[in-house]
Formats: structure tokens, C-alpha cells, sequence
């Protein structure tokens, strides 16, 4: 079975070695069907601390490698030099 990949922005770096991503995801709405813009944030596991916030990345799955750590990072898409706070 293969891993599944999201691509999502980096919101913000927690700790060394993990970064907290946040995709958006359209639903539909069941009566209307309208679509509707979604947020999920995963906690995502950096080794090298590459990502920085604001980087489009693209995120896999893997092993669970804490309570709420299921997600490593597999390429940045897009590095944002100058990025606000």
C-alpha cells in the first residue's frame, strides 16, 4: 500500500525537528453543495529542520513517532524568503 502524500504551508515550527502544517481541504456541503474550505493541521516530522514558516510542503505519512506525530516531511515545494510573523 502506498504512503499517503499532502501538500500544505507551514505554520509554524514547535521544536527542533517538528513543524506544524496546516492543509486545506474543500468539502461539500450535504444540503447546499456548496463547497466548503476546511483546515487540518498535522504535526509533521522535520529531521534536517529544512522547512521554515510559510514553505509549501509536501508531507507523508509514517509511523507513529509520538502521541500526536504521524507525518514526516518529504520535499518543500515552494521556500518563502521573507515571511511576516
Amino acid at each position: 500500500m502506498a504512503k499517503k502524500q499532502k501538500i500544505g504551508i507551514v505554520c509554524k515550527k514547535i521544536q527542533s525537528q517538528t513543524i506544524r502544517v496546516c492543509v486545506v481541504l474543500q468539502s461539500k456541503h450535504p444540503a447546499y453543495s456548496k463547497r466548503i474550505p476546511r483546515t487540518e493541521v498535522y504535526m509533521v516530522h522535520d529531521n534536517q529542520n529544512r522547512a521554515n514558516r510559510g514553505d509549501t510542503v509536501i508531507i507523508e505519512e509514517t509511523r507513529p513517532l509520538s502521541s500526536r506525530k504521524h507525518w514526516s516531511l518529504n520535499s518543500i515545494l515552494i521556500k518563502k524568503e521573507n515571511f511576516e510573523k
